[in-house]
């Protein structure tokens, strides 16, 4: 099966202190079209995912000088760049943990390049807008999705999101007052690639309530339904 570059050139910034692996990941990537710059520090690669325009951050967990959560929590602060968390720990504490740190995906140490292309490619996608054929706004009540632009308002105003996490409050607004499994949103939000796992799109769905300002405790626009999964009520949002 081919892995055939997309059209527009992608870039990549690899922040891993492994020289070896480094080196090997970069190289695979470069054969299939992503320009790769190496980072081999968490303070280093901090200031140049800031100092210079990169598709997407692939992010050790481990790194001397300043761990890979504490540099996603820092830019994601200031950046919407896609973040691909990478480690060595396969708990799911730890992946819930790069997750709430504002990682958009993530991948455990050993991982196949192929599969690391298939979610730097993925993550990009979606920024780009190219993530399905549908390019019109969705509007349910005040809230507003362009997905050409990969912006949300609500009532006017702009709501800063991630790449995944537009994924997931698209899927959801193009079937408002549907309930959608954790299964089906992660399908909805990543196409082909099944790359997540279940508690992700709890973390997502969280962080999704905070920034439109929805009482996790008892939400009227991201609602839970106990044992079947979450729906957009778009009444709520009018």
């Amino acid at each position: 099966m081919s892995d055939a570059a997309p059209a527009q050139t992608i870039k990549v910034l690899l922040v891993e202190d492994d020289a070896r692996l480094a080196q090997l990941t970069a190289r695979y990537l470069e054969t299939h079209g992503v320009i790769v710059t190496i980072s081999a520090d968490g303070v280093e690669g901090q200031a140049e995912a800031l100092r210079r325009q990169y598709d997407c951050v692939v992010l050790d967990l481990m790194l001397p000088g300043r761990d890979g959560i504490e540099v996603c929590r820092q830019l994601r602060g200031r950046s919407d760049v896609p973040i691909v968390m990478v480690t060595a720990r396969g708990e799911e504490a730890d992946r819930v943990l790069g997750l709430e740190s504002g990682a958009d995906d993530y991948v455990t140490k050993p991982f196949s390049p192929r599969e690391l292309l298939a979610r730097i490619r993925a993550n990009v996608r979606r920024v780009r807008g190219q993530a399905g054929p549908e390019r019109d706004t969705i509007q349910i009540g005040k809230l507003v999705l362009d997905p050409a632009r990969m912006a949300v308002t609500l009532d006017g105003k702009s709501i800063e999101v991630t790449a995944y996490e537009f994924a997931i409050l698209r899927a959801l607004a193009q079937r408002p007052g549907r309930v959608l499994s954790r299964e089906q949103l992660l399908d909805l939000a990543k196409g082909s690639a099944d790359l997540s796992f279940d508690r992700s799109i709890d973390v997502h769905v969280s962080r999704l309530r905070a920034k439109l300002g929805d009482d996790s405790r008892s939400p009227k626009i991201l609602k839970t339904v106990r044992g079947a999964g979450y729906m957009l009520a778009g009444n709520e949002t009018a």
